[in-house]
């Protein structure tokens, strides 16, 4: 019954996450590229406060697949890199989301070579 618990916990916050996206796709004029990087930079700015993570702990993975996470990722590893001095604070964040960035990069390569890229027409 936990499981289930912490299932649906991940559904409704990543599910109001995406809400949100979605109403910000449908409602106003902003381009896909604003909205991913509006979503990145609350999660740091929200991380920043101490607020994300008390959302993380709640959701799990609800919190920490969309966009957001991302954000509260980065922004976590430099708080964390700080007590290391300057440049750990700069480095922090990239090393705790270097796998997530290079598992992207991976796959994106892979993918890339499996199909065949065509020209997207409005």
């Amino acid at each position: 019954m936990e499981i289930f618990l912490g299932f649906l916990k991940a559904f409704a916050v990543g599910g109001l996450i995406c809400v949100i996206a979605q109403l910000l796709i449908n409602k106003t004029k902003l381009t896909a590229g604003k909205i991913l990087v509006y979503f990145m930079l609350s999660g740091l700015i929200l991380q920043a406060f101490g607020v994300y993570e008390k959302l993380v702990e709640f959701a799990g993975a609800g919190a920490t697949v969309p966009i957001s996470g991302f954000g509260f990722l980065l922004a976590d590893g430099a708080i964390k890199g700080a007590s290391e001095g300057f440049f750990g604070a700069i480095t922090g964040g990239l090393t705790s989301a270097s796998a997530g960035i290079t598992s992207a990069v991976v796959f994106g390569f892979l993918f890339s070579l499996i199909f065949k890229t065509h020209q997207k027409y409005n």
